[in-house]
């Protein structure tokens, strides 16, 4: 079986930002830092950070994310979002809330022309999210 998932770059603020991911979805949750495999990290200050997490949640959704060493070019995200879709019209709200919080809402989680409900928003971590509920999504 093929998958894709989310994998999230952050400098510095990953272990932070997939905790409060682990938050809000729920699920297991594993860190692996730079300093825990034999030369991996260049600059021992980097040691504690990231460098691979993985989320996975009861319902399958699975998200990774990494700091990016101070060696390596970095780049915020643009032009792409992460998007939760489901048939569980609380579970979502839930999602949604606790997303927001200290983020900014792009398009607010309400009932567009097409039915259901659909939002966008920027966590505070600076990641574009886009929820859609629908009796019929999957």
């Amino acid at each position: 079986m093929t998958t894709l998932n989310p994998y999230l770059q952050f400098r510095g603020n990953a272990r932070e930002a997939i905790e409060f991911y682990h938050g809000v979805f729920g699920g297991d949750l594993s860190i692996d830092t730079f300093g825990q495999w034999e030369g991996m990290t260049q600059d021992p200050a980097e040691a504690d950070l990231v460098m691979h997490s993985q989320l996975r949640t009861p319902d399958g959704l699975v998200l990774m994310a990494s700091d990016t060493p101070s060696s390596m070019p970095y780049r915020e995200p643009a032009g792409i979002a992460v998007s939760v879709s489901g048939s569980d019209e609380a579970q979502l709200q839930g999602y949604w809330d606790a997303l927001a919080d200290g983020g900014t809402v792009t398009a607010p989680f309400e009932t567009p022309p097409w039915g259901g409900r659909f939002g966008m928003l920027t966590d505070r971590f600076g990641i574009d999210w886009m929820l859609s509920w629908g009796p019929d999504e999957e």
